[in-house]
C-alpha cells in the first residue's frame, strides 16, 4: 500500500510565469533520466527481490521518494505555466518581435494537451516509455544502472539550475540536486557491499570464469591509430577484480577467419522471366 500526504516533500514556488523553461522542465521529469524513469525502475527493482529484504526496502524507499519528486516538479512546471493561456501569448507574441522569439520555444502542448500542466514526457514532446527502465533481477547490474540513472539526472537538473533566473525555482532544483547526491552516494555504497559480499566486480559473479576465454579477459586493444589510452589504469596493472592482468594489445589481429556464409537458395519472385512467348 501506498500513503500520499498532501504536503510537497518540498516547496515548489515560482516568481512569474515561464513556459520556456517549464518545456525544459519536461526532460527531468519525463525523459529517459528524469524522475518518472528512476521511480518505475527502483519500484520494479524493488517489486522484484527474492533475496535480502534490506535491498528490496533500499529499493522501495528511493522508489517512493522519487514519486515525490514527481510530484514536485509536475507542481513546478503547473506554476511555470500559470497565466500563460493562448490569448496571453498570442498578444504578446504580436506586440514584440523579441517576445514571440521567447514565446516560440514554449511547448505548444502544454495549452493544447494538458490544458498548462505537466506530461509525462520529455522537453520535446516523446511520450515517457517504459524502454527507459532497467530491472534484471541481478542487483549488483541493477544497482549500477541506478548510479547512472542519478548521474545523468543530476547533471541535467544541475544544467537546468545553471539556466535558471528565478530564485525560487533554483531553490527547489537546489533541494532536489541535493538529493540525487545522497541517491548516488547510497548506491555506491550498495555496490560496494555487493562487490564484496560476492568478492568479484564482473557481472554476473557467478558464471565460472573456466567456461570463458580466459586468454583474453584482460586485453586491452587498440583498435585506433592513437595511443594515448595506452598509458591508462585500463591498459595495465592489476584489473580491478583481482583475477588478472591488463594486457595492452596495440595491433589486435584476428581470431577468425572471413566469415562465409551458404549460398542462399533461390526464391521464385527472384527467378528471371521466363523466355517461353506466349502463345
Amino acid at each position: 500500500m501506498f500513503y500520499h500526504i498532501k504536503e510537497l516533500q518540498y516547496e515548489a514556488k515560482v516568481s512569474r510565469p515561464d513556459p520556456v523553461f517549464a518545456k525544459q522542465l519536461q526532460e527531468v521529469l519525463g525523459g529517459q533520466w528524469g524522475e518518472i524513469s528512476v521511480m518505475m525502475q527502483y519500484l520494479f527493482q524493488g517489486m522484484n527481490v527474492r533475496g535480502n529484504k534490506k535491498y528490496r526496502d533500499l529499493l522501495m524507499d528511493i522508489g517512493t521518494e522519487e514519486i515525490a519528486h514527481i510530484e514536485i516538479l509536475s507542481t513546478l512546471i503547473a506554476r511555470l505555466l500559470d497565466n500563460t493561456s493562448l490569448e496571453h501569448q498570442e498578444k504578446a507574441y504580436h506586440s514584440d518581435p523579441a517576445i514571440a522569439a521567447i514565446m516560440g520555444g514554449m511547448n505548444p502542448q502544454h495549452a493544447i494537451v494538458s490544458g498548462l500542466g505537466a506530461m509525462p514526457s520529455d522537453s520535446v514532446g516523446n511520450r515517457w516509455t517504459a524502454d527507459y527502465i532497467i530491472s534484471s533481477g541481478n542487483l549488483l547490474a541493477d544497482f549500477r544502472a541506478n548510479l547512472t540513472a542519478e548521474s545523468q539526472g543530476r547533471l541535467q537538473v544541475a544544467r537546468l539550475y545553471e539556466i535558471s533566473d528565478d530564485p525560487l525555482v533554483k531553490d527547489t532544483l537546489s533541494f532536489l540536486i541535493a538529493r540525487d547526491t545522497a541517491h548516488q552516494n547510497q548506491w555506491i555504497e550498495a555496490i560496494h557491499e555487493l562487490e564484496q559480499q560476492a568478492g568479484d566486480v564482473v557481472v554476473p559473479t557467478t558464471f565460472p570464469r573456466e567456461c570463458e576465454k580466459q586468454a583474453v579477459s584482460y586485453d586491452f586493444y587498440n583498435t585506433s591509430r592513437g595511443e594515448a589510452d595506452a598509458h591508462g589504469p585500463w591498459a595495465q596493472g592489476v584489473a580491478p577484480d583481482g583475477r588478472g592482468q591488463f594486457r595492452y594489445v596495440p595491433q589486435p589481429g584476428p581470431y577468425g577467419g572471413p566469415a562465409k556464409l551458404m549460398p542462399a537458395p533461390p526464391d521464385v519472385y527472384d527467378t528471371p522471366p521466363s523466355s517461353k512467348k506466349r502463345e
